[in-house]
């Protein structure tokens, strides 16, 4: 997801890895995956633990935007709703950031896609797991029917400051 991340911001980048073979783009995942997950983040500063089993950690995926972008990047809870959040992600994609949402059961976050493109009545996801921008209803967002990658609830949207 970060590296796509980087792919919608950097062209030079994107120009490097789009014509690479998937082996390329996934050793690249995995590559960043490690250094943004580190005890200390890139510029060296302390990151709270976090179990790696449930994947990368949003105040990481939140660095990594802001360094990205050259724009600070905050993480917002959506778990018990998403009221304004829609209509902030909106504004954030439309003006060229990319949006980490966060997904998983009623009882953990567990995966992590990227929104790159918002509607009134749905947002367009980078999903991951099939290497595809995929339509997501905003209704199922709000009801928690999402089934990506066989996660359904947002969690955690990470979006502009």
């Amino acid at each position: 997801m970060l590296v796509a991340a980087r792919m919608l911001v950097d062209p030079g980048y994107a120009a490097t890895l789009a014509p690479a073979p998937a082996a390329l783009f996934a050793r690249e995942a995995l590559d960043l995956h490690h250094r943004v997950t580190r005890p200390r983040d890139e510029l060296g500063r302390p990151q709270p633990p976090w179990p790696r089993a449930i994947g990368t950690p949003p105040w990481a995926v939140a660095r990594h935007l802001a360094a990205l972008t050259g724009v600070p990047h905050r993480t917002r809870l959506t778990r018990l709703g998403l009221g304004a959040e829609v209509d902030r992600v909106r504004v954030a994609v439309d003006d060229g950031h990319p949006v980490a949402l966060y997904v998983g059961s009623r009882w953990l976050p567990r995966h992590v896609v990227l929104v790159v493109g918002a509607g009134q009545d749905h947002w367009q996801v980078y999903e991951p797991a099939s290497g595809h921008v995929l339509d997501v209803d905003l209704a199922r967002l709000r009801t928690g029917t999402l089934a990506l990658a066989g996660w359904d609830l947002p969690w955690f949207v990470v979006r502009p400051a």
